[in-house]
């Protein structure tokens, strides 16, 4: 029986005493996932993560779009992390190996999308079983973020990131939105409901993300912000 089962199985039989023993043992499980994340990723170097839908297909012109940027941002230097997995993660490892840069995955166990693609350099892959884990990796890790189109998992990171960047919490990297057709809805949304309307966001913070339709585009954002602050790691 495994640790969830029996959870599980304490729920339903309302055994309290093993539902705590449970949560006590997580807290190891979860140390140990931060300390292999953390010591892996350490020795990396300055990266950009590239996000998006684990859905998107080779022919779709957003895999394309994210395997060319992934290439170009490895020419000029960076690695590129990605979640892993398939679709756009794939894509975005692909593009890394083609520009002969760092290809790192951090992949997470699901019962679907679970699989690592071919292209995460091999001492490179991270595997996760909690969601919150794999995240503080990726934010602390990289040196900018780069949003693809995708879904709730795409969303939850990319406004992880811009919290974190308006909080202060990390440094102030670059946040890119990739496809204007996709991501204009949102952002009309952002600067007429969130910012005009209801007041809850601040002129400036419209400038902590860019929106982006070419590889040429996103990864000079990516070089402009670093030719004005010296390189290095956020951490």
């Amino acid at each position: 029986m495994t640790d969830e089962e029996k959870i599980r199985k304490a729920f339903a039989e309302k055994d309290w005493h093993e539902i705590k023993a449970g949560d006590s043992w997580q807290i190891f499980k979860i140390m140990s996932e931060f300390v292999e994340g953390f010591e892996k990723m350490a020795k990396i170097g300055p990266c950009v993560s590239v996000f998006g839908s684990a859905r998107t297909k080779p022919d779709n012109i957003y895999y394309q779009l994210a395997e060319e940027i992934s290439e170009k941002l490895c020419k000029e230097g960076y690695g590129v992390i990605s979640g892993g997995g398939p679709g756009i993660m794939e894509a975005a490892n692909k593009g890394a190996q083609k520009g002969k840069g760092k290809s790192v995955g951090l992949n997470i166990r699901l019962p679907f999308e679970q699989y690592a693609n071919i292209y995460v350099d091999y001492d490179k892959l991270v595997t996760f079983d909690y969601f919150f884990v794999r995240k503080t990796i990726f934010l602390k890790y990289s040196q900018g973020f780069i949003a693809m189109p995708g879904g709730f998992g795409t969303l939850d990171e990319l406004f992880e990131a811009l919290t974190l960047v308006q909080t202060s919490k990390i440094a102030h990297f670059p946040v890119i939105l990739v496809g204007s057709s996709y991501w204009n809805g949102l952002v009309d949304w952002i600067k007429q409901t969130m910012l005009a309307k209801e007041h809850n966001l601040n002129e400036s913070d419209l400038g902590l993300f860019h929106v982006v339709d070419t590889a040429d585009q996103a990864v000079k954002i990516i070089n402009d912000f670093y030719s004005q602050y010296m390189l290095k790691p956020n951490f």
